[in-house]
C-alpha cells in the first residue's frame, strides 16, 4: 500500500466505525489502539459542535444532539486546521437531516448561533461615527454607500428565531410556547467586545439587506418603505449608528 493510500485508509478508519482496508496493513494488536483514537477524534469533534451550538443542543436534547453531531463529524470532518471554523455548514447538515428531527425552524436557529460566533471572531474596525453622516451634503445622501462593520450579520427568517433563542437560554427553566407563524429578522453586531442581538422590523431588515448589497442610502430607504410603509429611516439609522452596524461611508 502506498503512503497516500495508507493515509486515506487511516482517515477512513478514524472517521468510520471499523478499520476496513487498514486491517491488513497494521501490526496485530493495533486495532484496539485505533479504536481508542477513533473514539477520541469523533467525540472531540462532536464537543466542538456542541460548544458552537448550545441552543440547538438544548432544543433537541443532549442525546439526539450527540447523535446528530456524531454523524456530522463522520461525514464532514474539518477541512481547515482551525477548530473555530469547524461547523460552518452544520446548519445545512441539520436542514438535510429534517426527516430525523422534524423541526423546520432548527436550521435557522443554528444559523443564528453560527452568525453570533462569526461576529465574535470578526475583525475589528471603528464604528461609523454620526458625524460622518452629518458631514455629507444633502444632495450626496441618496448616493452615499455605507459599509457594514465586519462583525455585523443579518438573519432573515420566516420563524421567530429571536424569541426561540431567548426562551432557550440556560437560565430559562420553563420554556413558554412560541407562535411559530411569526417571522423575525435579527441583526447581530459587536460593541465593546460584546455580541448583541436586536430584532429588526421588516423595513429595517430590507434597509440593511440593501446596504449589504452595496446600494446607496436612497435605494435602501425606498426598499425599507416598500417593505414597511411606516418605516422610520431616521430612527433606524440612529439605532444602527449607536449599535455599530456600519464602519464607513463613501459617496
Amino acid at each position: 500500500m502506498t503512503l497516500p493510500a495508507l493515509q486515506r485508509a487511516f482517515t477512513a478508519a478514524v472517521l468510520g466505525a471499523e478499520d476496513g482496508a487498514l486491517t491488513a496493513h497494521i501490526a496485530p494488536g493495533l486495532a484496539g489502539r485505533i479504536a481508542v483514537y477513533r473514539n477520541t477524534v469523533q467525540s472531540s469533534l462532536a464537543e466542538v459542535i456542541a460548544a458552537a451550538f448550545p441552543i440547538t443542543r438544548r432544543i433537541v436534547g443532549p442525546m439526539f444532539f450527540a447523535a446528530l453531531a456524531g454523524r456530522y463529524a463522520v461525514t464532514r470532518p474539518p477541512r481547515l486546521p482551525q477548530l473555530s471554523a469547524y461547523g460552518a455548514d452544520f446548519p445545512d447538515f441539520i436542514a438535510d437531516d429534517a426527516a430525523h428531527h422534524g423541526l423546520a425552524y432548527l436550521p435557522d436557529i443554528a444559523r443564528l448561533e453560527w452568525a453570533r460566533g462569526e461576529s465574535y471572531f470578526a475583525a475589528d474596525a471603528p464604528a461609523l461615527a454620526p458625524e460622518a453622516i452629518a458631514a455629507l451634503a444633502p444632495e450626496a445622501l441618496n448616493a452615499a454607500v455605507l459599509a457594514l462593520h465586519p462583525a455585523t450579520r443579518l438573519m432573515v427568517s420566516r420563524f421567530p428565531i429571536m424569541r426561540i433563542w431567548r426562551v432557550n437560554q440556560p437560565e430559562v427553566v420553563d420554556v413558554p410556547a412560541v407562535d411559530m407563524a411569526v417571522a423575525e429578522n435579527v441583526l447581530i453586531s459587536r460593541t465593546g467586545g460584546q455580541v448583541r442581538l436586536r430584532e429588526l422590523t421588516p423595513g429595517d431588515a430590507a434597509f440593511v439587506t440593501t446596504i449589504q448589497e452595496g446600494r446607496g442610502l436612497g435605494t435602501a430607504a425606498e426598499r425599507g418603505l416598500a417593505a414597511e410603509p411606516g418605516f422610520d429611516l431616521e430612527a433606524a439609522l440612529r439605532d444602527h449608528l449607536i449599535g455599530g452596524t456600519f464602519s464607513g461611508v463613501r459617496n
